[in-house]
């Protein structure tokens, strides 16, 4: 089917769709009882005021800390099954891809900006190396769709991920949480509340340890990969003097000593009879190279060692019947190093560490007001960021001509034998070269912003906002990279060494970024609502080096332009009785699309870096929907889907080798369902279940795409069930997640492609295991 006549149908059926919950709905009984309802609107914040996620005139999908909890889900790459149009790939705690609606924000240099805002508390925690938050003792968590530049700052390109820790409140209370599973998974955590009506503090924490669950052969390395080992503290204030004034204070400390991630090399076998390809990754590996590069990478261990410090202060004083001003200041600190095998095999090949670290401090003031038939806020935000990225790169010269060589002309056996032995290591035996790149980024952005919603009658609000924003980014370089003993030129192809210098560039930028509301209810239970909003991710400066015409080296430095994204959706949401749901339609229109691809010399030689260059055009046509239903007091159904038809334009005269390329991590369908029994046997006692099946559709790994470096169709069964005895005090439950031990990637190309041979890595197996809850 041509791609307009398919948007044009998909449009037509949405709207048919859109139609059928309105005259279903309408049906209810007048005896649905009030409990259904309640627990079926949450109250968000999205909008800067609390709403029920009805009453927001955009696309919104919220989960309540107890919904968390009866999924069993651990992390955000979990929840993210569960939300249509979300999808995020941990690689690892320092490395998570977050992807809304098909573009991601993943990008690790310091010299680029995020295009999906990820918020804590209200902060904005967008950078890629510093974002990683565990969700422990959560109020909620908000996922809002399409560019909210009025509402969640200039990072919300495609949307805004809003996490919201849980508040110190009045009286005394406690949870224990203690757990133990396959792999040696263990669990300790909890909180502590007390306070009055006037001061309340809690604290509350998180310890999770597991064994990897990938088999390292190496005998250098003390633990097998993907192993966990990670705290989570928060301790929150609470300050209300007054009915008028409300103070929160919250310190995070977050802190990750994992194992390394399991890159396996879809080239090179890890022991005789190893299969080859992508289903290398289901074997046990050979990772780790040789000790003797631990000087040059900080470590002899594979694995991540990753500290985040956080503090926010947000205060509220309503100062007038109808004004309320609030202020919002953070300060973000992360420093983290993570070595891995970039190669995937035992040859001391491509040994990398990344070394990121920077903070971020960001301060907003806004007023509002909340009249009649006016709702208004105004507003300033700034937000500072200044970030690292170093990435050490140590390598056995030898091995590092012989591997790369052996890609075009020698056989790929002299690199790594198919027993998975070395041979090139004991014919030369150089020593260890190191190679260093790094790259640094200091973003200032400054801000004021209006939004105003005019209710002329009771059934319509409509909404303007802008955000007009002014923006200074540096960008610096810098690079070591020694010659080869053997061939006197540069160890990797196309490498220039600033010889010790640090170039440095600069430049400002502005930016006008609307958005438009309309909300009309058909009745108290129904709205339907339409947006147009303008997103926009940073321009890059990006900078390296090069040898003029002269051979002296200089700054290298490639602008790419910023990338602006128009968003149109419309859709209806409904909450009636037992029953909530939404649908909605979406298209967007990107210009200036910019992807990062491996960079090669001007011999087509890979570099080992990735840069980021402008794709031209890319368009988005979607349809997400969520239904959850009551149909009883101890039974709820609950199902979501989401469909993205979309991609790089078929543009070729721009960019031929992007042209009609799908999104990386984008899946076409993305679905979840399943029920909730909550059911009260008396004496105090009580069944729950949450089982759930989450299905996926391909997903390309790569832009360009590539159908070797991709994942087909993944459908995952998850569960978790328990009781809990003497009025929920005391609770054990069981949970599973990918049960029936479903084998497929979670990432692949890595590093590894970019020397043009890509690795693997493979996603959790089967995971399963008890935990012990007491409450006080």
């Amino acid at each position: 089917m041509p791609t307009e006549l398919r948007r044009v149908s998909l449009i037509a059926l949405t709207t048919m769709l859109a139609a059928a919950p309105q005259a279903a709905f309408a049906q209810g009984s007048e005896a649905d009882s009030e409990d259904n309802a309640a627990r079926n609107q949450i109250i968000v914040t999205a909008q800067k005021i609390e709403q029920r996620a009805l009453d927001v005139p955009i696309t919104i999908s919220a989960v309540s800390g107890e919904r968390i909890r009866d999924l069993g889900v651990t992390d955000l790459d979990e929840l993210s099954n569960y939300i249509p149009g979300l999808n995020i790939q941990e690689q690892s705690a320092n490395n998570p891809g977050i992807v809304i609606r098909g573009i991601n924000s993943d990008s690790g240099s310091a010299q680029q900006g995020p295009r999906v805002t990820l918020y804590y508390n209200g902060v904005d925690i967008s950078r890629s190396r510093g974002s990683y938050q565990a969700i422990y003792d959560l109020e909620r968590v908000e996922v809002i769709k399409g560019p909210q530049a009025t509402l969640f700052g200039t990072a919300s390109a495609v949307g805004a991920i809003s996490l919201v820790s849980a508040r110190p409140r009045e009286g005394f209370s406690g949870e224990l949480n203690g757990g133990y599973g396959n792999f040696n998974q263990t669990l300790l955590g909890g909180h502590l509340n007390a306070g009055s009506d006037v001061l309340a503090g809690r604290i509350a924490f998180e310890w999770r340890t597991r064994d990897g669950y990938v088999e390292n052969l190496n005998p250098n390395q003390e633990e097998d990969l993907y192993a966990q080992d990670q705290l989570g503290v928060r301790a929150s204030l609470r300050y209300t003097p007054t009915a008028d004034f409300t103070l929160d204070l919250v310190a995070t400390y977050d802190q990750q000593r994992n194992g390394g991630t399991p890159f396996t090399s879809g080239t090179f076998a890890a022991f005789a009879g190893a299969p080859g390809g992508a289903a290398n990754a289901f074997e046990p590996v050979n990772l780790g190279g040789n000790p003797a590069g631990a000087a040059v990478l900080g470590d002899d261990q594979l694995g991540l060692n990753r500290e985040v410090y956080d503090f926010n202060i947000t205060a509220e004083y309503q100062f007038a019947d109808e004004w309320t001003f609030t202020t919002v200041n953070g300060y973000r600190k992360f420093d983290s190093r993570e070595v891995f095998d970039a190669d995937g095999s035992a040859a001391p090949f491509l040994e990398f560490s990344e070394i990121a670290d920077g903070w971020q401090i960001s301060h907003e003031g806004r007023f509002a007001y909340q009249g009649g038939n006016l709702r208004a806020s105004a507003g300033w935000n700034l937000f500072i960021e200044d970030g690292r990225q170093n990435v050490p790169f140590a390598t056995e010269e030898g091995v590092f001509l012989t591997c790369l060589g052996g890609l075009f002309s020698n056989p790929r056996n002299l690199c790594v034998a198919p027993d998975g032995s070395v041979p090139a290591l004991g014919a030369t035996n150089f020593p260890y070269s190191a190679v260093l790149f790094e790259n640094r980024g200091r973003n200032e952005a400054y801000s004021v912003f209006a939004d105003v919603t005019w209710i002329p009658a009771d059934s319509l609000e409509l909404t303007a906002g802008v955000r007009i924003l002014d923006e200074y980014r540096q960008s610096s370089f810098s690079s070591d990279i020694p010659n080869s003993v053997l061939t006197g030129a540069p160890l990797v192809p196309g490498g220039v060494d600033t010889g010790g210098r640090v170039f440095t560039t600069d430049e400002n930028f502005q930016a006008v970024l609307p958005r438009f509301n309309a909300l009309y209810r058909i009745s108290d239970d129904v709205n339907v609502f339409a947006t147009v909003s303008k997103g926009r991710r940073s321009p890059v400066l990006q900078l390296g080096a090069r040898r003029d015409t002269g051979g002296n080296v200089v700054a290298n430095r490639l602008d790419v332009p910023e990338e602006t994204v128009w968003n149109y959706e419309g859709g209806i949401k409904l909450a009636s009785g037992p029953v909530s749901a939404s649908l909605g339609v979406y298209y967007q229109v990107y210009d200036g699309f910019q992807v990062s691809v491996a960079e090669v010399d001007g011999q087509g030689n890979p570099t080992g870096a990735f840069i980021t260059q402008s794709a031209g055009t890319a368009s988005n046509l979607g349809v997400e929907g969520e239904l959850l239903v009551d149909l009883a007091d101890w039974f709820q159904v609950f199902g979501n889907f989401g469909f993205i038809d979309g991609g790089i334009d078929e543009d070729g005269a721009f960019s031929p080798a992007f042209s009609g390329a799908r999104f990386r991590l984008q899946p076409e369908w993305q679905a979840a369902g399943g029920f909730t029994v909550n059911h009260e046997f008396g004496n105090g006692m009580r069944f729950f279940a949450t089982p759930s099946v989450t299905h996926r559709s391909r997903i390309f790994f790569e832009v360009p795409n590539n159908p070797l470096i991709a994942q087909g169709p993944v459908t995952l069964v998850n569960g978790r069930a328990g009781l809990s005895f003497a009025d929920n005090r005391y609770e054990i439950a069981g949970f599973i997640r990918n049960a029936f031990d479903e084998d497929y990637l979670l990432d692949a190309g890595n590093t590894g492609g970019a020397f043009g041979i890509p690795t693997f890595i493979q996603a959790e197996p089967r995971l399963y295991g008890v935990t012990i809850t007491a409450r006080f």
